[in-house]
């Protein structure tokens, strides 16, 4: 039941040939007749609507008028030559002008003939003129047909020299459809959701959404196909998620002992929040089902996943299974290293640490303890995935940041296990949008840690230009007084290390001025120090034998300072929302008040405004993820790109939040009632998958 006409190459649709095919299949990608009508305008030009030359003014933007050619001539000479024409309607007249293709234009047009003309209102003077305008001839016994919304598509250079630009490809469309039936376009979802939806035909979607005649059938035809991309995408991670229960059989956590509620009892330094407590208990009925555990841990910075990490280590300890967390930086690993140990001193668990620096006979004896099961728990970066790294019973593998690792070296950490494969937790301090958690994630389970530890206050972020820097001094100075220390950030931009390094060395003689030795003492770090130098002048910081760190966004994960209350970061602007409220993460992390404070330069665009606006709004890294992605939408969230999942043609995250949890909900009710989609009802849907569904690979999937 394949659709011939559509899945026609697209070099024999009229108007195409082997040329221009050879450029749209390079350009955008289309192979076939349905290839280009799975492209849809992201606009539209509303030609429904005739404006009349006296209303015409500089600020009219694009206009539709219709009227008789009233004058036609050739002026300038040779090369610059230009095709002026008068059109003039009831009420008065424009001005017309074509600077390239004039002698085509003046060949084309008929002076006493009426035309409808469609552009852009420009002025010269107190003259009024349209450049290069769309026209065409007045039909006057179909004139209503001229009444439309004409489509725009995404475009490039190459398409719009080769006339296959939004006119072009319109022309193109048409001539699809005017071959085209009904059943060209077969209907893919079942009645009942057509009917409790309300939905219209997929036959009548599709053309609607390239040629609506109103704008009520063109949000009918939108909210059919956005629905329809959703619906079928989640179904298919959801088809991934019962594929791997059914298979992915997972060791049986039966029971929680002696070690976790030791440590739990006697060694939790503090109270764990409600959040914590949930997350956890998610995490044990997971890991009790006898099959694979694959969730995903959110959690804002701070907000304690390495503590639920642990204790989910402990429950793997207390059935007789080793745990393993994998971080992508030595730093962090080290962090989390010295982070569990201090919680369990004194208990009977054996942790280490695996990194690239670890050498020699300290590495043979960690490799030896933990292939002999006489190492419980072991921390590291990727060396962990390295071939000699064997273990006796992996349980449970938790990956922290797992966008930074790519799905070959996940798939090594988890065939380590034997005979079954680990559990695994994934955490990320990387707040995702609940839209794109949907999406990126919709196979795995999603818990959310969504408050910060008890007393901990508020960081207050405050926004300043560079007139306000003696007072920004004079603050910073106050706080280093207390005892406290401050962070002094630049920003790193990949293409520019020398500007970037130039920018900061600056920086750093500013600050050595305003803070003097031997009062004052500053680390200095940056991307381009060597790994030791850098660890080097990060321990003194932390030891507290620097008061301030000059840095560029090399600190942006990693360093757990909670004497540090003060962040300064240097050209604001230049900094993403996310990166923003990451740097901003490393201060706030004792019991102190701490600040963030934004210097810019004084000129600012609006996306820059709002980012800044939104910083000094909310410490929510939840809102500044939604916020982020309406601003920079989702191929710029960190790991959205190797996802595989994000390549969608009419839906957007950031606006059709709603249509989207509709059909996860819905994908959810179909698939636990009918996990092959076997039923009656559901044949359309199944031959849909079965065809022509999305072949995403879901982050789950390890090959």
């Amino acid at each position: 039941m394949r659709n011939n006409l559509l899945d026609t190459p697209i070099e024999y649709l009229k108007g195409v040939g082997p040329k221009r095919a050879d450029i749209l299949k390079k350009e955008i990608e289309v192979f076939t007749f349905r290839g280009l009508l799975s492209i849809y305008p992201f606009r539209y030009i509303d030609k429904t609507k005739f404006e009349s030359c006296s209303q015409l003014h500089p600020e009219s933007g694009e206009v539709q008028i219709k009227g008789v050619l009233r004058r036609l001539t050739m002026e300038g000479q040779s090369r610059r030559k230009r095709l002026v024409a008068k059109l003039r309607d009831d009420t008065g007249t424009i001005e017309l002008v074509w600077f390239q293709g004039a002698s085509y234009m003046q060949d084309k047009l008929v002076v006493g003939k009426s035309y409808v003309v469609y552009g852009r209102v420009n002025s010269y003077g107190d003259k009024l003129s349209i450049a290069h305008p769309e026209i065409e001839e007045l039909r006057q016994a179909n004139s209503s047909e001229q009444k439309y919304f004409a489509p725009v598509y995404p475009s490039t250079d190459k398409l719009n020299s080769s006339g296959l630009d939004s006119k072009g490809r319109r022309k193109l469309v048409a001539g699809i459809f005017a071959k085209a039936q009904a059943s060209d376009f077969p209907e893919n979802l079942p009645d009942y959701l057509l009917q409790k939806l309300k939905l219209i035909p997929r036959a009548e979607a599709i053309r609607a959404i390239h040629f609506p005649k109103t704008e009520k059938e063109l949000q009918a035809a939108s909210n059919r196909l956005k629905f329809e991309e959703l619906f079928f995408l989640q179904l298919g991670l959801l088809q991934n998620k019962y594929g791997r229960q059914l298979k992915n059989k997972g060791y049986v956590f039966e029971h929680v002992g002696e070690v976790f509620h030791t440590f739990f009892e006697t060694k939790i330094p503090f109270e764990l929040t409600g959040a914590q407590k949930r997350v956890i208990k998610e995490i044990r009925s997971d890991m009790k089902k006898g099959v694979q555990m694959n969730r995903l841990l959110q959690g804002d910075v701070g907000s304690g996943k390495t503590m639920v990490g642990l204790m989910c280590m402990l429950i793997a300890i207390d059935n007789g299974f080793q745990a393993c967390m994998v971080a992508p930086t030595e730093i962090l690993a080290q962090q989390h290293m010295d982070s569990i140990t201090g919680y369990l001193e004194g208990m009977d668990v054996r942790v280490d640490l695996l990194t690239g620096s670890v050498k020699g006979k300290n590495r043979k004896a960690i490799l030896e303890d933990l292939a002999s099961g006489d190492l419980n728990i072991l921390v590291g970066t990727h060396a962990i995935f390295e071939d000699p790294v064997v273990f006796h019973n992996l349980g449970l593998a938790i990956t922290d940041e797992q966008h930074r690792f790519g799905v070959a070296q996940r798939a090594k950490l988890w065939k380590k296990a034997s005979p079954l494969p680990p559990h695994i937790l994934v955490m990320t301090a990387t707040p995702i949008p609940r839209t794109l958690a949907m999406t990126l994630y919709g196979d795995l389970d999603v818990s959310v840690i969504d408050e910060l530890p008890m007393g901990r206050k508020p960081v207050q972020t405050m926004h300043k230009t560079e007139n306000h820097r003696a007072s920004v001094f004079g603050f910073l100075r106050k706080e280093l007084e207390k005892g406290r220390q401050a962070y002094i950030v630049y920003p790193l931009i990949e293409e520019s290390e020398k500007l970037d390094l130039l920018n900061l060395e600056e920086g750093l003689e500013s600050v050595q001025r305003s803070f003097p030795r031997p009062d004052y003492e500053i680390s200095v770090v940056h991307g381009r120090m060597k790994p030791a130098d850098k660890d080097f002048e990060m321990q003194r910081f932390k030891n507290g034998e620097t008061q301030i760190m000059v840095a560029t966004t090399v600190i942006e994960v990693g360093v757990n300072v909670p004497n540090a209350s003060i962040m300064i970061i240097e050209n604001t602007e230049r900094f993403g929302l996310s990166q923003l409220h990451q740097l901003r993460g490393r201060v706030g992390r004792g019991a102190e008040q701490s600040y963030c404070i934004l210097m810019s330069s004084f000129k600012l665009s609006a996306e820059s405004k709002e980012r800044i606006a939104t910083m000094v709004r909310t410490t929510n890294g939840f809102e500044i993820a939604e916020a982020d992605l309406k601003l920079r939408g989702p191929g710029a969230i960190a790991g959205t790109r190797q996802s595989g999942v994000l390549d969608l043609k009419i839906a957007d995250l950031a606006k059709d939040g709603i249509i989207l949890q509709t059909a996860r909900q819905l994908a959810k009710l179909i698939m636990d009632k009918d996990p092959n989609l076997a039923s009656a009802a559901n044949q359309r849907l199944k031959w849909w998958m079965d065809n022509y569904g999305p072949r995403a690979k879901g982050w789950s999937k390890i090959s």
